[in-house]
C-alpha cells in the first residue's frame, strides 16, 4: 500500500490505533442502527455529518471507517460480521473517488457515492458540490434505501 496525501484540509477524527490496525471498524454507533455509512480518509468526517443529519431525522445510524479493505478481509468473519452485520442491509458509503471498491459491502441493496470517471478539475469542494460528494447526499441516499 503506498500512503496517498493531498492537499485538502480535513476534520482530525482520531478514532486511536487498535481499530485502525483491524482495517475497518466503528467509529460512531446508534443504538439500533438502520442504516450503514461507510468510508475512508477525510470522508469520514462527511459520513459522521450525515449521521448528524439522519439523526435529526430519527434515523439511526452507525458509521464504519474502511482504512483498509485488505486488512478487514483477514479479520475473522466473527469480527467482520460485527461491524458489517449481513442482517442490515442498508449501506451508504462516500469515496472522493471510484466506487467499485465499496460494492462488496454496500452489497446489491446499497447505494455508493463517488466519482467514477476523470478529467474533472476544480477544487475540492467544487467537485464534491458537484458530484454530490455531501453529507447531504449521503443522508438523502440513506433515506432513499429506507424508504424501499
Amino acid at each position: 500500500d503506498v500512503p496517498v496525501l493531498d492537499r485538502t484540509a480535513a476534520q482530525i477524527i482520531n478514532g486511536g490505533d487498535e481499530p485502525l490496525l483491524r482495517g475497518g471498524y466503528i467509529i460512531s454507533d446508534a443504538v439500533n442502527p438502520q442504516v450503514i455509512v461507510l468510508a475512508s480518509g477525510s470522508e469520514v468526517a462527511l459520513a459522521l455529518s450525515a449521521q448528524a443529519l439522519l439523526a435529526q431525522q430519527g434515523i439511526s445510524a452507525r458509521v464504519v471507517s474502511m482504512a483498509s479493505f485488505e486488512i478487514f478481509e483477514q479479520q475473522s468473519a466473527e469480527y467482520r460480521e460485527s461491524v458489517l452485520p449481513s442482517s442490515l442491509t442498508a449501506r451508504v458509503s462516500v469515496e472522493a473517488g471510484i466506487t467499485d471498491p465499496w460494492r462488496r459491502y454496500v452489497g446489491d441493496h446499497g447505494i455508493s457515492i463517488g466519482i467514477d470517471h476523470y478529467g474533472a478539475s476544480a477544487a475540492a469542494g467544487v467537485l464534491f458540490e458537484k458530484f454530490g460528494i455531501t453529507a447531504e447526499a449521503v443522508a438523502q441516499a440513506a433515506t432513499q434505501l429506507l424508504s424501499r
